[in-house]
């Protein structure tokens, strides 16, 4: 499984998708022991990125629902059915997932802190996405767009 995935990733790298997914269904296949967990996560996820780049959600969901029963603090797996949702407009579950990527990666990401902040502006918990803003902009003033796009968005849906 290690050579398996290695060989995955030096093909995504080289721009040889097809490749690599073959070698990671093989990987996606092959017997789950706890030795080897760390790889067979990392060919989880490379395979559930390259379905979800192809818009195959549900393939990309059973990889994802496996590589987080095998770890529940995965945080990436949390953040890629975030997105699986999102592009599926179902707002609230995106937010659920992101939520819990944010908290994994003890609210320092400001990338998930925005997706999380948007998913609660979009799911209108407007009052959840102002603290998320402010989180990310205590940590990183500058982080382009949350304040405009989000925080005062959220401010002016707030106020009737």
């Amino acid at each position: 499984v290690p050579c398996l995935v290695g060989m995955a990733t030096a093909l995504q790298m080289m721009k040889q998708t097809p490749k690599a997914r073959n070698h990671l269904k093989r990987v996606a296949k092959a017997q789950y022991n706890q030795e080897e967990a760390d790889e067979f996560e990392r060919g989880w996820l490379l395979l559930a990125d390259i379905y979800i780049s192809g818009g195959k959600f549900d393939l990309a969901q059973d990889l994802l629902k496996k590589a987080l029963q095998a770890n529940k603090s995965c945080g990436r797996a949390w953040e890629f059915m975030g997105l699986i949702y999102e592009k599926e407009q179902s707002y609230r579950d995106a937010a659920d997932c992101y939520e819990n990527a944010w908290r994994l990666v003890n609210e320092s990401d400001p990338g998930i802190g925005y997706k999380l902040a948007f998913n609660y502006l979009k799911a209108k918990r407007y009052v959840n996405a102002i603290d998320v803003c402010q989180k990310v902009l205590t940590q990183h003033t500058n982080y382009p767009k949350i304040r405009k796009d989000i925080l005062d968005k959220a401010r002016s849906l707030l106020r009737p």
